[in-house]
């Protein structure tokens, strides 16, 4: 779907959140409500306390909502109504996620871990209470173990399709359920989803960083997954969101037992839409000259809430010093020598107003050399924001539509 005629983002409009970054932040949250991760009145209590730009006052309000929600969890379980607490579990679990998004400044701050901890023991308690049968994996992996979760959906008879999936840059497995879970569990998908490298407790706990080559972590994956009970061998699917879009279709170019991928919000580079807002000098400049380069940027970092976040967290997790290795270690990140030995089919997905991907989906999808299909999401469905953020329905609706029709 194209050419729409509808002003994109309007429902901006009616959150009083200034900065585009928290504002997104907001709608990503608030979004899951649609899986049973958030409440909308709770998240809109959350950021009435929220001061505009603020990363530490952000935490402060959504830490505050997350600890009341599992406090209601505690004494619904308390009281025996498990079902109960398992729900307040559940947006328990994506309010903790999202109270330490803007607190990575220091990796050393244990506020991090305390809530991706906190995070992932509500999860796994709520599904001890929920519809679906849980179990929580890890996966072998050079060394130690990839920490996931395998859902095996009641509507399934015999064996039946698997549906892979991890989140990009900044999100968790967790995170994943809500994107994708209920949707692909319900139309008769097993539902397998795990934190890799830099992600998640493939970070936290882990301590591994992103890498380019993402091949060497779903091999392993696959591995991984062809044991697993009622898995029908020939009928895998996978699916990465946001970087994971680049991550996807890379893994894809070598990991061939897949049967069809999805890259819902492709790119086809990782550093292309930093290095075009930057100009062809700057990028020079961060290769030349890297500590001038870091002294002409610190303003922009101290003053735009969407960059001092990037430099935090992208520092961290590709495990590098300073924003000019942020820039030149995204060379690495490109599908321009390997996209054409992608065989399986492929649906890309766009938002026609992402912030964060620009044109890149159109560059994957028209460089692509196997069977494919391209879905824009527009303002006129309401998902035009980066990875249907906020419009899981649509966007889980026309990805498991398209889906069907392969596997």
């Amino acid at each position: 779907m194209s050419g729409s005629q509808k002003e994109p983002n309007t429902w901006g409009k009616a959150l009083n959140i200034a900065d585009e970054t928290f504002r997104f932040q907001f709608i990503r949250t608030a979004g899951a409500a649609y899986s049973g991760g958030a409440d909308l009145l709770e998240c809109l209590e959350a950021v009435a306390r929220f001061d505009n730009g603020n990363g530490e006052k952000w935490y402060t309000a959504w830490l505050e909502t997350a600890d009341r929600i599992r406090g209601i969890g505690d004494q619904c379980k308390k009281e025996g109504h498990l079902y109960s607490a398992g729900e307040a579990y559940l947006r328990a679990s994506n309010y903790y996620r999202n109270a330490e998004f803007f607190i990575h400044d220091d990796p050393k701050d244990e506020r991090h871990l305390r809530c991706a901890r906190l995070s992932r023991d509500l999860f796994v308690e709520a599904m001890k209470y929920s519809r679906f049968e849980a179990k929580t994996i890890e996966i072998p992996f050079e060394g130690t173990t990839l920490p996931g979760y395998y859902i095996r959906s009641p509507k399934a008879k015999g064996n039946a399709p698997l549906f892979i999936t991890h989140t990009g840059f900044d999100g968790t497995a967790e995170e994943m359920y809500f994107f994708f879970g209920p949707m692909a569990l319900d139309r008769g998908y097993h539902f397998l989803i795990f934190d890799g490298p830099g992600q998640g407790m493939g970070l936290r706990e882990k301590g591994l960083y992103f890498r380019p080559n993402w091949e060497t972590v779903m091999t392993p994956v696959v591995d991984f997954a062809l044991k697993l009970p009622g898995v029908d061998k020939d009928r895998l699917a996978y699916c990465g969101i946001s970087m994971a879009g680049f991550l996807a279709p890379r893994a894809l170019a070598f990991e061939h037992r897949i049967k069809v991928g999805i890259a819902h919000g492709g790119m086809f580079s990782i550093s292309g839409p930093m290095y075009e807002s930057m100009g062809p000098d700057m990028v020079a400049l961060s290769k030349k000259d890297p500590k001038q380069f870091n002294e002409m940027v610190k303003p922009l970092i101290d003053a735009v809430p969407k960059t001092k976040w990037y430099n935090d967290d992208g520092k961290w997790k590709y495990n590098v010093a300073s924003f000019a290795d942020i820039v030149n270690i995204l060379e690495k990140y490109t599908m321009q020598d390997v996209v054409d030995k992608i065989k399986c089919p492929m649906l890309v997905t766009a938002g026609s107003a992402d912030h964060l991907t620009g044109k890149q989906a159109k560059l994957l999808y028209d460089a692509l050399a196997c069977p494919k299909t391209f879905i824009e999401f527009t303002a006129d469905d309401t998902g035009e924001t980066h990875c249907q953020c906020g419009a899981f329905a649509i966007g889980a609706q026309r990805v498991f539509d398209w889906l069907d029709g392969q596997i």
